[in-house]
């Protein structure tokens, strides 16, 4: 049989489209009234179920392939209302997560602060120590901007400057103003004249270091000489306080005016002059070199005791002896002759007649 002659299915698209009737306007419209009244209705479902989610607790039975929604997923795991039920109440416990089941969640807001077991004011009310105000806290009655003005006012009080410097008031008169002793200024330093006594403004004092240098206590004693009681006498000599840098619990410092303490080591009352000073300087040294030398020298004599005593008691053990001494036959006797002081060393010799041999005398 030929090609041509088999029979042939006719294509599908053709067929449909064929037996298929055009849509007319009228149907067109009846299908987007339905599409868009099945919207709607949708669309009041879901805001009813909405409302029902919000009223009724959330249903943890969800169904397999249904998402929950986001009203019902719990994110702070202290919001949930777990645990035992007594008396039909429920009880809000802190689960912590697995992995961190070892540690403890407090709720800080219940607890309540003992202070570290120490005494408050509220323990005991009528205690004047634990109730007294501190001595930089803020009052209560008063604002932090009143406070830090009135600190303001009180260091300035303290330091005298600002609006409290005794130069800038109006009230003395020209002739009873303070000025410095060495420029006649009278933006002076206020703290050096009251505790020091000198009028003097703080451009002078690094003009001239030679006078107005600060010396402390150990400079005062061992350049002037200088006493304790002199030095603690502020009348004598007054001194600024200040504490002390190399460490905060030793005792504080005490600094001298140089040209002060000039003035009373160079006068009448202690040393006369420079000069006299340098010599009282001098003879200390001396003495303190001689000190040492006498010590010395004794510390020197007394080992020669100890030696000769020594060689003494080894020459009457049978021991031995020195060069000169009778120990055998044709062997030199040695004659002493009279005890002689040495006035260098102070201690007694005595010299043999026959050979000249000096030895020093034992003492027991």
């Amino acid at each position: 049989m030929a090609d041509t002659e088999r029979p042939r299915t006719p294509p599908r698209g053709e067929q449909s489209n064929a037996a298929q009737p055009p849509i007319t306007p009228e149907q067109v419209r009846r299908m987007e009234e339905n599409r868009l009244r099945a919207k709607t209705l949708r669309t009041q479902q879901e805001q009813a179920s909405k409302r029902s989610e919000s009223v009724q607790p959330a249903n943890n039975n969800s169904i397999a392939g249904q998402k929950r929604p986001h009203s019902a997923t719990v994110r702070d795991a202290r919001q949930t209302n777990s645990g035992s039920q007594h008396g039909g109440a429920k009880e809000d416990l802190v689960r912590p997560a697995r992995k961190f089941q070892k540690f403890v969640e407090y709720d800080f807001s219940k607890m309540t602060d003992t202070k570290g077991g120490f005494m408050t004011a509220e323990d005991d009310p009528f205690n004047k120590a634990l109730n007294a105000p501190q001595k930089d806290e803020k009052p209560a009655n008063m604002t932090l901007r009143e406070w830090e003005r009135q600190q303001l006012e009180k260091r300035l009080r303290q330091q005298r400057a600002g609006p409290y410097e005794p130069g800038l008031s109006v009230l003395n008169g020209k002739a009873e103003a303070k000025k410095c002793r060495e420029c006649g200024s009278q933006e002076i330093d206020w703290q050096w004249e009251e505790v020091l006594h000198a009028q003097v403004c703080n451009a002078c004092k690094e003009k001239f270091p030679e006078k107005y240098s600060l010396l402390t206590k150990t400079e005062a004693k061992e350049d002037y000489l200088l006493t304790d009681p002199e030095l603690k006498d502020t009348n004598l000599l007054p001194h600024l306080k200040k504490p002390n840098p190399h460490k905060s619990t030793w005792n504080d410092m005490m600094l001298f005016l140089r040209f002060q303490v000039e003035e009373y080591a160079f006068s009448d009352q202690k040393w006369g002059s420079a000069e006299k000073l340098d010599e009282e300087f001098v003879r200390r040294q001396q003495e303190t070199k001689d000190r040492k030398e006498k010590k010395f020298k004794s510390k020197l004599n007394e080992l020669k005791r100890r030696t000769r005593v020594d060689a003494y008691k080894r020459a009457r053990t049978g021991g031995g002896g020195e060069f000169g001494d009778t120990i055998g036959r044709g062997k030199h006797e040695h004659e002493w002759g009279a005890s002689v002081e040495d006035p260098e060393t102070g201690m007694t010799k005595r010299r043999c007649v026959d050979c000249g041999m000096e030895v020093e005398e034992l003492e027991f």
